[in-house]
């Protein structure tokens, strides 16, 4: 059989939501350079989604999305030719083998945990379902019951929600392999994209090509660990267009700027949000300011390069005394940051950074797995627990995710068998700190980046990093070919999803068949209200509705939150002003004193009182990724606003400008802490390339 990626791509089968739908602004971009192929030479198109039919049909008719040749909706249930205006009825013949949707349905209603979509999901041959954060016996369970029936099904899972059953010739993969053969088409002259579970069917197709975009959910990944696919670097349509690229369909990318929508084209609910921002492109002062920023925070981040790795901040331009002698280390959360956000860099001083700062860390592992929390410049010594000698869990976290970044961007496959056992221990390491085997991380108090600051048993940040981290390692296992072991961290991590889900972001809604257990505290209490964004801890007698803003930009730049609630939370957070004065402070509301969460000790070296430090205080390093986290919803020129304030935040200093400080007052905007921070800078240097405007492309627009 020849080699598929010889032959030509006739076809290019896309899903929509999470795929090409998701950020309007990369969808504009996808539209420009579909539309940049001509008719005669450019692949068939198809859209091959979860909705039915006439809701797709509808995104065309309103522009959301340019004409396809094909669609095939409802999961692979039916097909549609565009240019013929009719279904393909012989497809829904050819499902009918097997097939009876009344016998389904009464088996499924019988199930405890399943309740019935609404009837707009429905159809003939498509049953669907509501089933959360169901494990691998309950669908196998289920798939039993329907065959020993003598159903022909097929049963589809995504999103740990959405449970399909469906003719057993019927699903994506399916319907696309159906429609291939009338075409005359070879599945490997295919190129498929796709985001969720849903998806996997397309990519087992024989010699088809794969698109992974970034922010796929870990559970297509597991399926397709056995599968050659491309694994793009950006989101939604991005990296849809990535891929393309990749396979040589089309590479006339347009820019970021060129995809921006008009503030009058925003959603009424938007253009509300962002009243008395100054919208549109940005001034030749201000694109000024962000390239020098961008020149000073590259100048900032050479500074704390050293033999041992990236320094936490400038080893010349900071004094230290007593415990601020830490700040002399490669530090395991600040080096793991500042390689994930340096990484594209094209610096070989740089990028050989990154790599010996991972060989510290991980050279000074402890035989048990422990990541040390740094490692001292002066004589290598490793320090596994700050101030108050406790240990700190997050650096196991950063590591894994940050090697893992590393391997990927680099292909270095080789430095990735040199550490697999040490990786391996270190993951060991932090699985035993979920003691009671619930997918969640007990965490000690002040046991992470919050040094000083009272959060403990179940803390957001942590868990977001876990998942992550579950995430990460499942696909280090599959870059060294361990695909049994890699399928298992992948679904693990879809459990840690669920479970941060269903605990951290309460409702009063209908459960929609929820395994919460009623009598848990935490449970009972959360009926007491809604929530907007993911809360910052649970314990299991308490919990706390603070809103922790590092954690939830993290959760949507994991994927660990869906685009639906980022957009939730971000207008919770922008309403609440957490990027006032500047971008952005970490915790909303700040914990005053006499609060119930106040803790006496929050007043050593007076860093956590109220708009302090941990309590409130504005992060640099934060911003970037808030940055980040606009722009990915689909605002770019919001982005861009918040990227000049970012730069005039890293602009001020205590002895000169362009001092990218380690936090400043959340009040005043005062800097504070060390200057030359090296996670300050370099996710400074992120942010301005996600956004595109670096060096690079500053000056196209």
């Amino acid at each position: 059989m020849a080699d598929s990626s010889t032959k030509p791509i006739r076809l290019f089968s896309s899903d929509l939501d999470g795929t090409l739908l998701g950020n309007p602004e990369s969808l504009r971009r996808f539209t420009a350079a579909w539309h940049t192929l001509a008719d005669d030479e450019r692949p068939l198109l198809v859209y091959n989604s979860g909705r039915l039919v006439a809701d797709m049909q509808k995104l065309v008719a309103d522009e959301i999305l340019p004409e396809p040749d094909y669609y095939i909706g409802g999961v692979g249930t039916e097909i549609y030719d565009a240019k013929g205006s009719a279904f393909l009825e012989e497809f829904r013949d050819a499902l009918q083998e097997g097939w009876d949707l009344e016998r389904a349905e009464a088996i499924l209603h019988e199930h405890p945990r399943t309740e019935r979509q609404p009837d707009h999901f429905q159809n003939s041959h498509k049953s669907s379902w509501y089933l959360h954060n169901a494990d691998l016996p309950t669908l196998e369970s289920i798939e039993s019951q329907l065959k020993d029936a003598g159903l022909g099904v097929a049963v589809i899972y995504s999103s740990q929600r959405d449970l399909d059953i469906l003719p057993a010739n019927a699903g994506k993969g399916g319907a696309l392999a159906w429609l291939c053969r009338r075409l005359g088409i070879d599945t490997g002259e295919v190129v498929v994209a796709g985001d969720t579970g849903n998806d996997s069917a397309m990519f087992h197709l024989p010699q088809v090509r794969g698109i992974l975009v970034q922010n796929a959910q870990p559970e297509l990944f597991e399926s397709t660990v056995r599968v050659a696919a491309y694994t793009a670097r950006q989101v939604m349509a991005d990296g849809v267009l990535e891929g393309l690229c990749h396979y040589g369909v089309l590479c006339a990318q347009p820019r970021a700027i060129q995809g921006r929508i008009p503030a009058d084209h925003m959603q009424s609910e938007f253009r509300l949000l962002f009243t008395g921002t100054r919208l549109g492109s940005l001034s030749g002062e201000e694109k000024q300011l962000i390239l020098t920023g961008y020149e000073k925070a590259l100048v900032a981040l050479r500074k704390n390069i050293t033999p041992l790795g990236f320094s936490a901040c400038s080893l010349e331009d900071n004094t230290v005394t007593g415990t601020d002698a830490n700040y002399r280390s490669v530090w395991a959360r600040d080096g793991a940051i500042t390689i994930i956000n340096s990484l594209d860099l094209a610096h070989d001083d740089i990028r050989a950074c990154c790599r010996v700062t991972l060989e510290t860390l991980l050279n000074a592992a402890s035989p048990n797995g422990q990541i040390p929390a740094n490692v001292r410049i002066e004589d290598g010594e490793a320090d596994y627990a700050g101030v108050g000698n406790i240990c700190s869990i997050d650096s196991g976290l950063w590591l894994i995710i940050a090697f893992h970044h590393y391997v990927e961007r680099t292909g270095d496959r080789d430095f990735l068998e040199q550490h697999a056992t040490r990786l391996q221990r270190a993951m060991d390491w932090l699985s035993a700190h979920d003691s009671n085997n619930d997918g969640l991380l007990e965490i000690p108090e002040a046991g992470d980046w919050t040094d000083l600051f009272g959060r403990s048993y179940n803390v957001l940040y942590d868990e977001v990093l876990w998942f992550r981290a579950n995430v990460c390692y499942g696909r280090l296992l599959e870059f060294r070919g361990d695909f049994a072991r890699a399928e298992d961290y992948l679904r693990w991590s879809q459990h840690i999803r669920g479970r941060v889900l269903e605990n951290f972001w309460p409702t009063t809604a209908a459960s929609n068949g929820s395994t919460a257990q009623a009598n848990r505290f935490a449970a009972r209490q959360f009926n007491l209200g809604d929530t907007q964004y993911l809360l910052a801890e649970i314990t299991p007698f308490a919990f706390n509705w603070r809103c922790d803003v590092y954690a939830n930009v993290l959760a949507f730049l994991t994927n660990l939150i869906d685009i639906d609630r980022a957009r939730t939370a971000f207008r919770f957070m922008w309403g609440v002003g957490v990027n006032e004065p500047w971008p952005v402070a970490n915790l909303y509301p700040v914990v005053q004193s006499g609060d119930p969460d106040w803790k006496a000790y929050y007043t050593v070296n007076l860093l956590n009182l109220p708009h302090h430090y941990h309590n409130g205080g504005l992060w640099p390093f934060v911003g970037g990724m808030w940055v980040r986290f606009i722009h990915r919803l689909g605002f770019h020129d919001v982005a861009c606003r918040e990227l000049v304030r970012l730069a005039k935040l890293n602009q001020l200093g205590r002895d000169q400008d362009w001092e990218f400080n380690e936090w400043a007052h959340g009040q005043t905007g005062k800097p504070m802490g060390k200057a030359f921070q090296a996670w300050s800078a370099a996710c400074y240097l992120r942010a301005c390339q996600e956004v595109e405007i670096d060096p690079t492309h500053l000056n196209d627009d």
